[in-house]
């Protein structure tokens, strides 16, 4: 804080012996002792405090911070369902028209040669159509 050195401190010395004398000097420097004592506990306690309420506030800003992206992550996933649980009507559509294919029966094998070729041709035009 301040840049005292030796040679100051000696100076102050031989003044004050001067001053106050060898009977009140030990406790004169006493005094000044416990002084400064109580004057840097009290700056410690203050530099403390304002740390603390420093450090609440950061927690309280956090805090704050964590509830309001919660409670936005709440809504996102009320208002947007997930894609998985969105039914599609095309596979539906792909079971009706297997089902459909499935159900014609193939030509038998005793039946003419001819008939076979009109279901084929039948088959086919039904496959196009739909």
């Amino acid at each position: 804080m301040f840049d005292v050195g030796f040679f100051e401190l000696l100076i102050i010395g031989i003044i004050a012996l001067l001053v106050l004398g060898p009977e009140r000097l030990p406790g004169a420097v006493r005094m000044v002792g416990l002084t400064i004592g109580r004057i840097k506990r009290g700056f410690a306690d203050v530099k403390s405090q304002v740390e603390r309420e420093i450090g609440a506030d950061e927690i309280r800003q956090q805090l704050h911070n964590e509830r309001i992206m919660s409670n936005l992550e709440k809504q996102a996933t009320h208002i947007d369902p997930p894609a998985s649980n969105v039914k599609s009507g095309r596979n539906a559509t792909v079971t009706d028209t297997e089902q459909t294919t499935e159900s014609v029966e193939p030509p038998s094998q005793d039946t003419d040669p001819e008939d076979s070729d009109k279901r084929a041709a039948t088959q086919q035009n039904f496959r196009n159509d739909g």
